[in-house]
């Protein structure tokens, strides 16, 4: 039988406990990676006994660990309200946003906090998103036209033009879905990923756009595109209740239909 390890630096050891405090009255348990590319140590998962009788969220708690006991920590957060994504990470076994994501919807025992996975980490709890925002710009998200613009008004839609956008400009590049994927996993060089063709979509879709066409042509690519398997971990994960999924197969219909 083959036997495969880790490479040097990459196992994840035991790291530092620290004890809740004298008095606590609600403690729980989070076991959060930890990772500095500074000391050259490996990966470790150091464990906090918190207090978290005035933390409704798992940000609450981050940000209580960070402030009170261990300012070490590393991490992103903005807004609190679910909107710039800042503070995507995998809580619990699933990707989701920390600053939306309850205790009460958390396990009873022991919570584990990672990183997105299957990204660069630069340090604790941030993930290297450099290359998912170059993939983003590859698709041109902006409103591409031949003709020239109206000279009294802006470029007009109907209602029923802009309700096919319902459903697709909600979604706010948090990576959830795409650090779920497991063909982006394995492809995440050449595949787009669910997140990025969503937005896509989003734009060939726009009525205001007027480059349809090359949109699907830049799309048509064994990688770019049809790397896509319809595994919808990308639809479950997704902390605003979008569907990638479907976003990609309507990508896919339009290609057939463009082709036929």
């Amino acid at each position: 039988m083959a036997e495969f390890s880790l490479p040097k630096n990459s196992k994840v050891i035991p790291g530092k406990h620290y004890p809740a405090k004298p008095g606590a009255k609600n403690p729980r348990t989070f076991r959060i990676y930890r990772w500095s590319p500074d000391d050259g140590q490996n990966p470790r998962m150091d464990s906090y006994e918190v207090d978290v009788a005035n933390c409704p969220m798992v940000l609450d708690v981050l940000l209580k660990i960070k402030n009170e006991i261990d300012p070490s920590l590393t991490l992103r957060r903005s807004c609190r309200e679910g909107i710039c994504g800042s503070c995507a990470m995998n809580i619990d076994g699933t990707n989701t946003l920390a600053c939306i994501k309850g205790l009460d919807e958390c396990g009873s025992g022991i919570i584990n906090i990672y990183p997105l996975p299957h990204m660069p980490v630069v340090k604790d709890l941030v993930p290297d998103l450099t290359h998912f925002y170059a993939q983003y710009a590859s698709i041109h998200p902006w409103i591409r036209t031949q003709s020239p613009p109206p000279a009294d008004r802006e470029r007009l839609q109907s209602p029923q033009e802009r309700k096919q956008l319902d459903g697709l400009y909600e979604c706010i590049l948090c990576a959830c879905c795409t650090t779920g994927c497991p063909s982006y996993w394995w492809n995440g060089d050449r595949y787009l990923g669910p997140a990025v063709l969503l937005q896509a979509y989003r734009w060939i879709v726009d009525s205001r756009d007027e480059d349809t066409g090359t949109r699907l042509d830049e799309l048509e690519d064994p990688f770019r595109l049809y790397r896509c398997h319809t595994i919808l971990n990308c639809t479950r994960t997704c902390p605003k209740g979008l569907n990638p999924a479907k976003a990609i197969a309507e990508i896919k219909k339009l290609i057939l239909e463009l082709r036929a």
